[in-house]
């Protein structure tokens, strides 16, 4: 039996909650695997063969190669632990973040510091503002993950 989620009427938005923790137990375990040095070694020299060691799913392996952190949330992947994979290539939250918004780097801080995205036309999905899915790169890969 399904539980009423009323969030995910969030436009822009994953909300980490168990089905999503689940999805990406796996994703996740081998995000925190690379918080050890010879790990991160591993993964850098053969990326698949290091994913391969993990029971993710295929598109999960295809998302982390791709770094394409939007599709990692969709199936599963929650950001804290996703920071390992930016952290491994000498990214910054703030790079990160700014990637999976479609902005530079520049752009998020500047957006960041102007006080975020308005909340005008981003308060339910369906409105027409900034953050709604149509306007994000993460709009592709929630179609993906519902199709």
């Amino acid at each position: 039996m399904s539980l009423q989620k009323n969030y995910l009427d969030v436009p822009g938005t994953t909300i980490f909650d168990a089905e999503q923790s689940r999805k990406g137990y796996h994703l996740n375990q081998f995000c925190m695997s690379l918080m050890k040095a010879a790990n991160r070694e591993r993964f850098k020299a053969d990326e698949r063969a290091y994913l391969d060691e993990w029971a993710m799913t295929e598109d999960q392996k295809l998302a982390v190669l791709a770094r394409d952190l939007n599709r990692c949330i969709a199936l599963g992947g929650n950001i804290y632990f996703l920071a390992k994979i930016g952290a491994t290539d000498g990214l910054s939250f703030q790079q990160m973040a700014g990637s999976m918004t479609g902005m530079t780097e520049e752009e998020y801080r500047d957006m960041m510091i102007a006080g975020g995205r308005s909340a005008e036309g981003n308060r339910v999905v369906g409105e027409d503002g900034n953050a709604q899915a149509q306007h994000q790169p993460q709009g592709q890969s929630h179609k993906k993950a519902s199709a």
